[in-house]
């Protein structure tokens, strides 16, 4: 190993007898937790947002069809990185390690401020939100401690504000739910993991469920005349190269019309949410069995079953509710996938399939969704925390695990703290928004750190190489970059925050980086 192959973590000595984390996850947990972490709400919920932009069958597939490339190419080059380091932090680590401590610090910092923490909260409220269908008195207008309401403030392209900071019944259940699975957590890796696979598998199962009814008992005329008849007509409509799709710049700016390029990186922000958190395996590679093997191909398996689940259930919807509908029909086939009620296209369908029992059967197979879910969010989120204290880059306490159960328990709190405050506050939904852009720029700069390291280490072991170098990474960064010049130009209210929360990392970089060569 030449010096250029060293580290800055291992700069950092270690004492002997400290405690280290222990290799106990194997490929089946490993995948899980890919799984798990991708498939929460969205895939029933942003369809209709979809839809709405598309006003085409055929884009709307076209849609899920860019994120599922987007996303399997990215997990073939992660793959490569995380065979050559595999160690906790993953994405923190990779981007350290090619562009320097800077970006893989800024990473970190918006991956706790927002993007981990952000997620963690709303899909714990969430499961607060779809418990409250079988037990009515768990509601985000049923208020146990109302403190404000703060009125939405236009900041240039921006709406700040218009929400409600307090305590309700819904994020009182997803708070619960949160600190229960930090708990959980902290004894040990195999306990987390162990429900990871449970709930893994039931979402997944649920989910493969729905589409196998949505091709069966689900299909109706009505439906299929209106999104593929007759001869396909339906379904290309509004799909050519010469068609033109309305757009609104910003908030409250003037309707402008797009094409399908334009328009189909658009509507990336609903899918590519959807499909996020894919990388949250990486996070945890210093307790993966024969990580060099089993993180690379965790992360194909595991992002090729949700991009194919997410392509069939789309395309199931589509069996049983026609696309285009009424925002004031009465019946969930007038109202179709476009106006779903609530945007709830999932419950929608069942709804169609099973009548008054549809919304209970979603219901029950969003609770297990979001669980676990929120599980390999939690799991996986400390352990970039607990990368970053290793360089000196944040709370000393958050560096050190627990001395039986090898956890990294003080991230787990720290993160749970934050997440909860987020729940309180009731910014993480508008602070969600804001990071899916940061969130493409951090993908971009990993893969574009591959070439770097190719360049800067071109003898360091490598047991697997990215498929497709340099061809596809390369055609990831175009795309992906195609998208943030679309939404940075049609839809600045996503980008421009989140480019900010980024940038507010500097400073508390300089002050950590200080702190530590102190």
């Amino acid at each position: 190993m030449t010096t250029s192959d060293i580290t800055p973590i291992d700069k950092f000595q270690v004492p002997a007898d400290a405690p280290r984390m222990v290799q106990r996850l194997g490929l089946f947990s490993s995948t899980a937790l890919v799984i798990g972490s991708m498939i929460g709400s969205g895939i029933f919920i942003v369809e209709a947002d979809i839809a709405r932009g598309t006003d085409s069958p055929a884009l709307l597939l076209g849609a899920w069809v860019v994120t599922g490339v987007l996303t399997m190419i990215g997990a073939l080059s992660y793959g490569e990185l995380a065979a050559m380091m595999p160690r906790a932090g993953g994405q923190y680590v990779y981007l350290r390690e090619s562009l320097g401590p800077l970006w893989g610090f800024l990473y970190g910092w918006t991956l706790f401020l927002v993007i981990q923490t952000g997620t963690i909260a709303a899909v714990c409220v969430a499961f607060g939100k779809f418990l409250g269908v079988f037990f009515p008195s768990i509601s985000t207008t049923h208020w146990l401690l109302h403190i404000a309401h703060v009125p939405p403030i236009r900041v240039g392209p921006m709406v700040l504000g218009n929400m409600d900071i307090g305590l309700n019944t819904a994020n009182l259940t997803g708070i619960i739910v949160l600190f229960f699975l930090a708990i959980v957590n902290m004894f040990g890796v195999e306990l987390g993991a162990m429900i990871q696979n449970v709930f893994t598998s039931a979402k997944a199962l649920s989910l493969a469920g729905l589409v196998v009814l949505a091709f069966t008992v689900g299909r109706n005329a009505t439906a299929w005349e209106a999104n593929f008849g007759p001869n396909l007509n339906q379904f290309w409509r509004n799909a050519g190269w010469s068609s033109l799709h309305p757009v609104q710049v910003g908030v409250g700016g003037p309707l402008v019309l797009v094409n399908l390029f334009v328009i189909l990186a658009v509507v990336q922000t609903g899918s590519l949410f959807s499909s996020d958190a894919w990388n949250n395996i990486t996070f945890t590679a210093g307790e993966v069995k024969n990580p060099k093997r089993n993180i690379p191909l965790s992360l194909v398996l595991g992002t090729g079953f949700v991009s194919t689940v997410y392509f069939l259930a789309s395309l199931g919807y589509m069996l049983v509710l026609p696309l285009h509908g009424d925002p004031n029909g009465t019946t969930v086939l007038a109202r179709g996938i476009q106006y779903a009620s609530e945007d709830r296209v999932g419950t929608a369908a069942l709804e169609q399939m099973f009548h008054s029992y549809g919304a209970w059967l979603m219901a029950g197979a969003i609770l297990v969704s979001t669980f676990g879910c929120a599980n390999g969010l939690t799991l996986a989120g400390a352990r970039v925390y607990y990368a970053m204290s290793q360089d000196g880059l944040f709370f000393k306490s958050v560096g050190k695990l627990h001395p039986r159960f090898k956890t990294p328990v003080a991230g787990l709190l720290i993160q749970a703290v934050w997440a909860t405050f987020l729940c309180l506050s009731g910014s993480y939904s508008q602070l969600l928004d804001y990071i899916i852009f940061a969130a493409l720029v951090f993908y971009m700069l990993t893969i574009l750190g591959l070439f770097v390291l190719r360049f800067k280490r071109p003898n360091a072991p490598r047991p697997y190489k990215a498929f497709g170098y340099p061809i596809l990474p390369a055609l990831y960064i175009g795309m992906a970059g195609w998208i943030c010049i679309v939404l940075l130009r049609y839809k600045p209210q996503y980008t421009w925050p989140g480019m900010f929360l980024v940038v507010l990392g500097i400073p508390v970089y300089l002050f950590w980086s200080r702190r530590a060569s102190a």
